[in-house]
């Protein structure tokens, strides 16, 4: 039974007969095709299986407050004894067994959740017939050690001796249900758009990616847009950009001509000399005024202010990574693993968490009739780690008072509409240590 179907179960005050159905979703001929095409076996002699131990990562991510041994048995992954009592592991045997599992086939089957969930997901929350999807970057530290100094760095703001590695990540969101279509991480010192230039291939046809400047890119935009393919993009404009206006297409909204640079068509030799773009100037109140460039030229089809509002829409992606950093990984310091290959591992495993938490609240979404973006993603995660384990330790006395509350959590978890008025302006709240620098660190 799914998340969806507990939750609807219990909001009608019945018990859902089990809990297992998290687990299907990720069902076992998806990991055993990605351990497959990885190369990986799976041993049914050894206590923690392949399988088993992609799970484990998954649920690294899913119980990130937890160690990881008790992460093996709030999960039941050892495999019983041969006289059918509870298997144990020790907790040298876990490493070694993610050693043998590998990277690989957890990015395998974040590609497999991503094709099967994000696609589907993408096609059932359209704008005026185009998928409505989002990319942009972010950053996630790692633990300080010296090989995970190595391969990921210091980012350059790093004073010496402080701060953590980091890793770079950029990712591909359908921006209406915040599940991943695309995702892919690297060193810090890599950037967003080198990560984000092969994403573009998994773009599909009919439809539109939103991404802020920090993306605005001559390049970017000419393998994106296809007239044929009805892929379009949509981006805040830049100083650094000239053009002239072709013709008024309304009050504030032009056809202009965007000029490339000498500089950039050296670098790219198959870029034109000069493109079509649609301007669009708005201000909204209690902000400076914008420019809005895209490749939405027909404005019958697309009109300016529904632009104007679909723009807007590039924060969801935002909050997706606010779900991932600050719920997900409970807003602690740094990620777990201490070497390079057991992060990209549990970077990947925390990438099909994510996906699979996110799939089942557009579920639930659906059989409530709302939007999957007024589901709580707190909510939701703190009831599927519930669910994990709610059959082992429910006694048939304490049911009753764990159904009413589970009852309340549901009322919880729808969110009020959003109000797009607000405004939230940054401001620095905590000041800079004045600390000394550790200069003794063992690492320099």
């Amino acid at each position: 039974m799914s998340l969806a179907s507990s939750i609807i179960a219990i909001g009608d005050g019945t018990l859902p007969a089990s809990f297992e159905g998290l687990k299907s979703h990720l069902g076992i001929d998806w990991i055993e095709d990605a351990l497959s095409r990885s190369g990986v076996a799976t041993v049914r002699k050894r206590k923690l299986t392949s399988d088993q131990v992609v799970w484990l990562v998954v649920g690294m991510a899913l119980y990130r407050d937890r160690p990881i041994p008790e992460v093996v048995s709030r999960l039941d992954l050892v495999l019983p004894e041969t006289d059918g009592r509870k298997g144990l592991v020790s907790k040298g045997a876990i490493p070694q067994a993610r050693n043998r599992v590998g990277v690989e086939p957890l990015r395998e089957l974040f590609a497999t959740t991503a094709r099967h969930w994000a696609v589907e997901s993408a096609d059932n929350h359209r704008w005026r017939g185009l998928t409505v999807l989002g990319i942009d970057g972010t950053r996630l530290r790692v633990p300080d050690s010296e090989d995970n100094r190595e391969s990921f760095h210091l980012p350059g703001s790093a004073r010496r001796s402080s701060g953590y590695p980091q890793i770079q990540a950029v990712g591909l969101m359908v921006l209406r249900s915040h599940l991943l279509l695309d995702f892919d991480f690297d060193h810090c010192r890599r950037g967003e758009l080198s990560l984000a230039q092969p994403m573009l291939a998994k773009v599909p046809a009919q439809s539109l990616v939103i991404m802020d400047r920090g993306f605005v890119s001559h390049g970017l935009f000419q393998r994106l847009h296809s007239v044929e393919n009805q892929r379009h993009w949509l981006s805040r404009s830049t100083a650094r950009l000239q053009w002239r206006v072709m013709r008024k297409l309304g009050p504030g909204d032009d056809l202009v001509e965007v000029f490339v640079g000498r500089t950039a068509r050296q670098n790219n030799p198959e870029l034109p000399a000069s493109y079509l773009a649609r301007a669009i100037r708005y201000r909204r109140k209690g902000f400076k005024p914008c420019i809005l460039l895209t490749s939405l030229l027909d404005p019958s089809r697309y009109p300016a202010v529904e632009i104007v509002e679909l723009y807007h829409e590039r924060w969801e992606l935002e909050l997706g990574y606010d779900e991932i950093k600050t719920h997900t990984l409970e807003r602690l310091e740094a990620l777990r693993s201490r070497t390079p290959e057991g992060l990209r591992q549990e970077v990947w495993g925390l990438a099909v968490a994510y996906n699979l938490i996110r799939r089942e609240m557009e579920a639930v979404a659906a059989q409530l009739k709302i939007p999957p973006r007024r589901i709580s993603f707190r909510m939701s995660l703190v009831l599927v780690r519930d669910l994990f384990v709610w059959a082992a330790t429910a006694s048939p006395g304490s049911l009753p008072k764990m159904i009413e509350g589970m009852r309340l959590d549901c009322k919880r978890l729808i969110l009020p509409e959003r109000r797009s008025q607000r405004s939230y302006p940054r401001h620095v709240k905590i000041k800079m240590s004045s600390y000394a620098r550790n200069d003794s660190h063992p690492l320099n």
